[in-house]
């Protein structure tokens, strides 16, 4: 049932009463809705009263930087945010080819052609529900330990969920990464690219959304995409067609996954934790 305090703000927004809604997933965290108006137009609201209050005005600003970087993605438009919901552009769904999944692979190696000077952002962010340190940082190996890494160790050994003592080793995590990972700029990632949070439009054309933007490894997309199964061969046919990943890039999966994987860790507890665990012995933390 969608909160009757953000009905009014809708109606009163939109100038239009809503005549109907019709429940639609929302993913892990929030709640959803297609919402259609008297006046005929129909939008998507997702809401949640239990997030912190500028996580969707934060997201907000992650759409509008994606929607500026020149590809052919559908990017959800904001209607209308506010600090438990966001109202936005309805966009109905279409069916996967080969020819739609490689084009989604190439159109994602432009999004990665998008660079910036440092990785991070000007602006702190969420990933899920929990807040995306985004402090800027001129090298990859400071940004992926300190503001990926560390906080999530952090937050996991205040929780229980690991010892304190995993953090004695962590100064090896930059030696690790500076050897392992090449020297790339800092690309705009979608930041939480799993098969949850992009779906096929009408027209083929691929929309993405859910997102938790900033600068970084671009391998750090690519991982995502292989957490849970995997996306299409076609997908990163199109991609490596567009922007070859470097050589090497599967032995940096797991690496690279080890900052969603604590995630998870944080957020769901039980296997995320093991595996996570596992990762970090697997390189010495």
């Amino acid at each position: 049932m969608i909160p009757e305090h953000i009905k009014v703000t809708i109606e009163k927004n939109l100038d239009s009463k809503i005549i109907s809604t019709r429940a639609q997933s929302g993913g892990d965290i929030n709640q959803a809705s297609v919402l259609t108006f008297q006046n005929g137009d129909s939008f998507f609201l997702k809401w949640n009263a239990a997030v912190p209050s500028t996580m969707f005005a934060t997201e907000a600003k992650g759409l509008q930087l994606l929607s500026e970087a020149n590809t052919d993605f559908v990017i959800p438009e904001v209607i209308l945010s506010g600090k438990d919901f966001m109202l936005l552009s309805l966009i109905e769904p279409g069916v996967e080819n080969s020819s739609s999944s490689f084009q989604f692979g190439v159109e994602l190696a432009k999004l990665h052609k998008h660079t910036s000077t440092q990785f991070g952002l000007d602006h702190d962010n969420f990933i899920g529900k929990l807040r995306q340190k985004n402090t800027l940082h001129k090298t990859w190996k400071d940004f992926f330990v300190q503001e990926r890494i560390e906080p999530q160790l952090k937050l996991g050994i205040n929780s229980g969920k690991f010892p304190s003592s995993i953090l004695s080793n962590i100064d090896k995590l930059h030696s690790t990464v500076e050897k392992l990972f090449p020297d790339e700029p800092p690309t705009l990632l979608h930041g939480d690219l799993w098969s949850g949070n992009y779906m096929y439009s009408e027209n083929g054309t691929v929309s993405i959304y859910d997102l938790a933007v900033y600068y970084g490894h671009r391998e750090m997309d690519i991982a995502m995409t292989r957490l849970f199964g995997g996306f299409s061969q076609e997908f990163y046919s199109g991609y490596n067609s567009e922007y070859p990943l470097s050589e090497g890039a599967e032995e940096r999966i797991t690496l690279c996954n080890l900052y969603p994987i604590l995630v998870h860790a944080n957020l769901f507890g039980d296997g995320y934790t093991r595996n996570a665990l596992e990762i970090m012995k697997r390189f010495s933390l």
